[in-house]
């Protein structure tokens, strides 16, 4: 007898479905493998990791020419991944996840092996899941290497202890430690809301180059609409303009109201440009 048998349960139900998913997991963990071994992935990460580091250093050797963040720097090391997050949350941060996303769909497109993995008994629900949770776990590592890098950098470069927060506060270091951390938290949200919109125009090219452009232009041509005084009405339909609001970590007490509707913006996002990946991508024609 079977343990689903001894269970009580029907091992003609539990059976497939824990086929389903070893067969999901499987593919999960294929699709992680190879986003993370591609040339291209090694060489952005290792550009992520730079960033931090040659922040540090620059303000280390040249001083902080009187910025206010890079003030705290120089007296807390700690400070230093939030002014990394500053620099890379604009353009560079969401140029890597949109070569990664721009290329989930459209790149196996490009390269003919889209119409193969329609072959498996995966189902395109599944395989799109799939793209979409690689692009996640990589938004979350690339976050992750930013912190690390900055902390590293600074932990080296310069003195640590409590953290001096923007809106003048002092903080014990553990409680500095922990807003960093919800800080690229925040961050990988709304990444994982841009690498969401570039996949759903993923889907509708069979060019990885024109997915990631795409991408690339909304970002651009939305921040430039972020800073029109006279465009203020639909900047809170934009989502770059919830990118920065991650310094609401930095704040005494913590800016709940804006970094929370920064959260509900990238979930509407996530669900928006989901369901639309999902609505085109199982209705297709694959043909390459």
């Amino acid at each position: 007898m079977s343990a689903d048998e001894r269970a009580g349960g029907s091992p003609f139900v539990a059976g497939p479905r824990q086929a389903t998913v070893r067969s999901a997991l499987r593919l999960f963990r294929s699709e992680v493998g190879l986003i993370f071994r591609r040339p291209r992935t090694v060489a952005m990460l290792s550009v992520v990791a730079v960033v931090p580091v040659l922040c540090g250093v620059a303000i280390r050797v040249f001083g902080d020419d009187g910025e206010a963040m890079l003030t705290q720097v120089a007296g807390n090391g700690l400070a230093l991944g939030f002014v990394a997050f500053s620099f890379m949350v604009p353009l560079i941060l969401p140029l890597v996840v949109a070569v990664v996303a721009g290329d989930a769909v459209a790149g196996e497109a490009g390269l003919g092996t889209l119409r193969y993995l329609l072959t498996a008994p995966a189902g395109r629900t599944r395989l799109l899941g799939v793209k979409f949770a690689g692009m996640a776990v990589f938004a979350l590592v690339t976050c992750l290497i930013i912190m690390v890098a900055g902390l590293v950098t600074g932990l080296v470069l310069f003195p640590v202890g409590p953290v001096t927060l923007l809106s003048g506060t002092t903080v014990p270091l553990v409680e500095g430690l922990l807003r960093i951390g919800l800080i690229a938290l925040y961050v990988t949200l709304g990444m994982i809301a841009l690498g969401t919109l570039a996949l759903a125009v993923s889907v509708f090219t069979d060019t990885s180059i024109g997915a990631v452009v795409t991408t690339v232009v909304l970002v651009l041509v939305s921040q430039i609409l972020t800073v029109i005084p006279q465009l203020d009405a639909v900047s809170p339909y934009l989502l770059t303009s919830w990118f920065q609001r991650f310094d609401g970590a930095l704040r005494e007490p913590l800016a709940t109201g804006d970094m929370g509707q920064g959260v509900l913006a990238f979930a509407a996002y996530i669900a928006i440009f989901g369901s639309v990946a999902w609505a085109r991508f199982t209705s297709r024609d694959v043909t390459s």
